[in-house]
Parts: C-alpha cells; structure tokens; sequence
C-alpha cells in the first residue's frame, strides 16, 4: 500500500525519517513529501498557498496505482483532507496524526503570527505544555535547527471542499496531546472545530500519549500505530 505522509507546519519530508523504516519493514511504500515553499530556509513562501499544498498532494496521488493511504500531522491533516475530497475514489484510508479534518471554509491557524508572507517557528512559550510533552532540549534544538517557515496563507487561507463522498472514506484520528476521550467528548458538545470530524462516518481513535510532534518524541510507536490503524499491506 501506498502511505503518503504529509508533514506538519515547519516540517519537510526529512521529518518523517524515523518513522518510514518501520512502515516499510511492514510492506508499505512510503511517500513522505516536501511541499511548496518548504524546500529550503531560503525558498519564496511568500505566495504558496493552502491549495497549492493540497494540489502538490493530489499529483503525487494521480502519480500512483493501488491502494492509497493518506497520512496528515498537525496542519498536514487539513491537507490531507482536501486532498481526500479531491480524490476520495483513490483513498483507502486517511490518518490524522494530533490533527483532524478541517471543514469547508475553515481555516488551519489563524492565530499563528505572519512576517514577510510566512510564520516562523514561533517561540516555545507561544505552545501550550501539553504541545511539550516528551520534547526535551536536545530534541527543541533540532527541531529548531531543522525549521522551515511555514507560508502565511497555508496557515490562515479558507479550506474548500465540495465532495461529500470524503465522509465515506475510513480513517483513523491519532491523539497525543490529548486523550481521544476528551475529543470525543468535545465533539458531543458541539465544539464548532470538531463539526467536520462528526460528519466521518468510519472513524476510529488511537492514543498515543506524548506532545505535539510524535515523529520525534515516539517515532516507532507513530508508525505501529500507523500500522494499527491502516493494518497489513
């Protein structure tokens, strides 16, 4: 099976490194990509959009046969879901690692400060201590090192969709920094960040209890339960 693996804000391909071994020792192909605007430090970010990352991950999906699974952390799950709305016949199965669907004109992050057309890796104190967990010093520092800026209209551009076909597509929501439980519960309420998410018909749950970034807190355990969720190839 075909996993395609969407990295999070700040992130490249590279940030699955650690992940994919375990994914491909089970027989799957593994797609981690660098989006537009995210090659470098140096690249013009400036005006990449929301849709141009989800079109970057459509042509990769026109670019395969077989199954295809779609695999989105943090601000790559929005990704991931528009490009399931954009292909949801090609789809086997969607993963949101500590992220879920964004629905139709919402958007990934307003509230993450812009400069010059991007969003730098902000300041540790701007994340929440549940962000943190299991993200010692040495792993900020690389982190750190490694940060790409984001491109302001990624973060903050409306999500569109229009195939309501996109609810049948099984998936699997990964919760890290905070228990399934609490989301599920969340999303009982009403919580208006969660209406997309209620609106998947096959959707199962995995915790995985660490902070924000589990590709580098608890790398083998994000692809077991990967494996988990999206089961042999």
């Amino acid at each position: 099976m075909n996993v395609i693996l969407i990295p999070g804000f700040w992130l490249d391909g590279s940030s699955w490194d650690a992940v994919v071994p375990v994914l491909e020792q089970a027989g799957h192909r593994t797609h981690p990509l660098t989006l537009p605007g995210m090659e470098s430090k140096d690249a013009d970010r400036s005006e990449i959009t929301l849709r141009d990352h989800v079109d970057a991950v459509v042509r990769v999906i026109d670019s395969l046969d077989g199954d295809i699974v779609l695999a989105g952390h943090s601000g790559g799950g929005p990704v991931a879901h528009a490009a399931l709305d954009a292909r949801p016949g090609r789809i086997a199965h969607v993963v949101y690692v500590d992220s879920w669907p964004l629905g139709d004109g919402g958007v990934v992050n307003a509230g993450l400060p812009a400069e010059r057309g991007e969003v730098p890796l902000p300041d540790w104190s701007f994340f929440d201590d549940e962000d943190l967990v299991d993200l010692g010093e040495d792993l900020r520092a690389a982190f750190r090192e490694r940060a790409i800026p984001t491109p302001a209209h990624v973060a903050h551009d409306p999500q569109r969709l229009s195939d309501e076909r996109r609810y049948d597509v099984p998936a699997t929501v990964i919760a890290c920094e905070l228990p399934s439980a609490r989301l599920r519960d969340w999303m009982a309420q009403g919580e208006p960040d969660l209406r997309e998410l209620a609106k998947l018909r096959h959707v199962g749950y995995l915790d995985l209890p660490t902070g924000h970034w589990p590709q580098f807190t608890r790398p083998a355990d994000l692809a077991r339960a990967i494996l988990q969720a999206i089961g042999p190839a």
